[in-house]
């Protein structure tokens, strides 16, 4: 058979598959999608529920968010993977939620949601445009890595705190995982997870949650607008989803080996976020965190039917809007350091890969991996100040310190010496997956 078309793909067995999206569908893809739906309700999730309390939001309103967010992004996510055949992964904007938890209260609901068209529709203009893809593509590839490893550093790092509240589910988990890895690279990740779900219940550690599953009601609210929630919810909303979320997702996909369609992936998610405000959703973007455990290799060995694992997080997410109220209280009921731990060793291949891009510069010279280190510094502190997320100060500060280096270097210093260093970083970087 044909050389699939991704880097790390090799020359396939000779084996009979279905035609098709059937013959890409795998285990591992599909289980890829379900982990990756599932942290998003874990914890992401638990933000929405605190902005509506807070809001004065009630029940009703609240699940109609919910189906929102969920819906519009399984129904974007499926239709953009089997469209580029690449694994797109689509959720709704977590630094959104946290930025909502302070100001959504200030105003009528309605002028809220009038807020989140404007956003929507300016995101939508960057995105046509490619003026957002066009900056995303000057900055130094190194620096937009460690912004990527500054982004998924502390999800690994919280495995180690997961494991010591809970050794026996957590380590059992993480245990499984590296098993798995040695045995069945494949089949890591479900092996973990089912791993560890075993190991919960045997612990005693999972709730026995009280179901009734029924269809959640959206409702549809018309729109206000008025300057203030434009000023106080548009303009932040748009700054921190298309810097903490649209730009690592971006940059994930493009580190795991693809080559996204900038203009045609944000302006999907823009226009779902412009259709879906009515009924409550803040804000539809390309993920960051969880589109690592899509586009790794624990998806599939073959990139090229990673867009499986895309797919199915968009039928989940669909399927677990529907029933909103029923699958938040399922996932009440496990345990939030099995999630964690999860998590953590589902990024792990996503964090090799993108620490490896840090350290090699390239044409870019030594310059480039001391801004990353910079960067990967101040992403991976989480500060926030003016309610803008660490992504984007991440960015900021080095493409700041590579401005500085290399007009006080001379672009680079000297160029002999920037070839080796590249070199040496490239030869210890050969044979990655």
């Amino acid at each position: 058979m044909p050389k699939r078309n991704q880097s790390g793909a090799g020359i396939r067995g000779r084996r009979t598959r279905l035609p098709g999206i059937l013959g890409d569908v795998s285990i591992s893809a599909v289980c890829a999608g379900f982990i990756a739906v599932a942290v998003s309700y874990a914890g992401p999730m638990l933000v929405i529920i605190q902005a509506a309390e807070r809001a004065g939001l009630d029940s009703a309103q609240t699940a109609s968010w919910v189906w929102a967010v969920s819906v519009g992004s399984g129904i974007v996510g499926l239709v953009l993977s089997l469209f580029t055949r690449q694994p797109v992964v689509v959720a709704w904007s977590v630094p959104g939620s946290a930025l909502l938890l302070t100001v959504l209260g200030d105003y009528e609901f309605s002028e809220a949601i009038g807020a989140y068209i404007v956003a929507g529709l300016l995101g939508l203009v960057l995105s046509l445009t490619g003026l957002f893809g066009r900056l995303l593509a000057a900055v130094p590839r190194p620096i937009l890595a460690a912004v990527l490893a500054g982004v998924l550093l502390p999800f690994v790092l919280n495995v180690t705190q997961a494991v010591l509240v809970s050794p026996l589910v957590a380590g059992g988990l993480v245990v499984a995982y590296f098993a798995g890895r040695r045995l069945f690279p494949k089949y890591a990740v479900p092996t973990a997870l089912v791993v560890g779900v075993v190991l919960s219940m045997v612990a005693g550690h999972a709730q026995s949650p009280e179901l009734s599953l029924a269809l959640t009601t959206p409702l549809f609210t018309v729109p206000t607008f008025s300057i203030q929630a434009i000023m106080g919810i548009s303009v932040p909303l748009l700054i921190v989803t298309m810097a903490g979320q649209n730009g690592p997702g971006l940059v994930m996909m493009r580190t795991s080996g693809y080559a996204p369609n900038d203009r045609l992936l944000l302006s999907g998610t823009c226009v779902a976020s412009v259709l879906f405000a009515p009924f409550g959703s803040h804000a539809i973007n390309l993920a960051a965190i969880t589109a690592g455990i899509c586009c790794g290799r624990e998806a599939h060995e073959d990139p090229a039917r990673r867009y499986i694992a895309g797919a199915a997080g968009g039928l989940f997410f669909i399927g677990f809007g529907l029933f909103s109220d029923t699958i938040l209280d399922l996932f009440a009921a496990v345990p939030g350091e099995l999630i964690t731990a999860m998590a953590g060793v589902a990024l792990l291949g996503a964090l090799q890969g993108s620490l490896l891009d840090m350290l090699d510069a390239g044409r870019h010279g030594p310059s480039a991996i001391e801004a990353a280190i910079v960067t990967l510094i101040v992403t991976a502190s989480g500060i926030a100040p003016l309610g803008i997320v660490s992504p984007f100060w991440g960015v900021l500060a080095g493409a700041a310190v590579y401005l500085v280096m290399t007009v006080a270097r001379g672009r680079g210093g000297n160029p002999g010496s920037g070839r080796r260093d590249a070199g040496k970083v490239g030869a210890a970087s050969d044979g990655r997956s």
